[in-house]
């Protein structure tokens, strides 16, 4: 701090006045990891983003054009959550189950990109009907093919070139959970597997497509629950991770989400479960699971 010195001319009183010195703080370089847009010089402003493996929402997120007409959709804050941690704005996300559009409408909101693969031609329809002309041409690619077929990746790389990229930042797979809710009468579908054994070899062709259109050091989610029949639980989630894990993805997390509150069935009927649970000597399922890999 500098004092100077001013004569009044009126009565030549001494007064000292403060001269300030010029701001010299230092502004740190944003410091990001090559798959994310957070700045973790300022860590603390993300406390929204979850970083713990319990994760629980009251509600389905109906915001943003997100509706719930669609049978087993995921959530919308998944999305959320996931992209934001694991992309950046103008990324590619690759859903190989496009189902009612959850990943490709929060990736517009969001500012990113998606490339979505959906078996029914008629569910391709509807979900290109949340969309404008020129999103669809833009930001969103939509893709009505079988997931497990091989020639589904050569469709992907046309629509990758077309957005400019060699591959995709982000792969997000939500399949059917085998055979719990049959998606289509089409044999290609995976709800209508003869049997779980079946169900697993044709996740793993599809799970083997994202990971040849994914770029190399990014990360893909697998979202899945398991079932219960014929008197006992059939670990779909583990057994489709190892699935993955076998193609030569790297496992980084296994998140348990809470079903409470977002599913259709159990809550309408929730003394009928209790029932049964009670009579067949099992739990009623509340959960399911996020398993986060990433391509190495």
């Amino acid at each position: 701090m500098i004092w100077g010195i001013m004569v009044k001319a009126s009565n030549t009183k001494k007064v000292r006045i403060q001269e300030q010195k010029p701001d010299l703080r230092i502004v740190k370089e944003v410091k990001t990891k090559p798959y994310s847009d957070i700045d973790l010089n300022n860590w603390k402003d993300y406390s929204h983003i979850k970083t713990d493996t319990w994760w629980e929402f009251a509600s389905r997120d109906k915001s943003n054009g997100h509706s719930n007409e669609y049978h087993g959709n995921y959530i919308p804050q998944i999305a959320q959550q996931l992209y934001e941690r694991f992309t950046k704005k103008g990324d590619i996300v690759l859903d190989m189950f496009l189902g009612s559009g959850t990943s490709a409408i929060e990736a517009l909101h969001m500012g990113r990109r998606c490339i979505g693969v959906e078996l029914k031609p008629e569910q391709v329809d509807i979900v290109s009907n949340k969309f404008s002309p020129k999103e669809l041409v833009t930001d969103i690619n939509l893709i009505c093919s079988d997931s497990a077929n091989e020639e589904v990746k050569e469709k992907i790389q046309a629509r990758l070139d077309v957005m400019r990229r060699d591959k995709a930042q982000f792969l997000v797979l939500h399949p059917p959970y085998d055979d719990i809710i049959k998606f289509s009468d089409k044999k290609e579908d995976l709800s209508n597997c003869a049997n779980t054994e079946e169900f697993y070899n044709l996740f793993k062709k599809v799970a083997q497509n994202g990971y040849d259109m994914l770029e190399k050091g990014r990360f893909a989610a697998l979202i899945i629950g398991d079932k219960y029949a014929n008197g006992e639980i059939v670990p779909l989630g583990a057994d489709c991770a190892n699935k993955m894990r076998e193609i030569g993805f790297k496992m980084k997390a296994v998140i348990v989400k809470n079903m409470e509150g977002n599913e259709r069935a159990k809550g309408k009927t929730a003394n009928l479960w209790r029932y049964r649970a009670l009579n067949g000597g099992f739990y009623i399922f509340k959960h399911e699971y996020i398993y986060v890999f990433q391509k190495v």
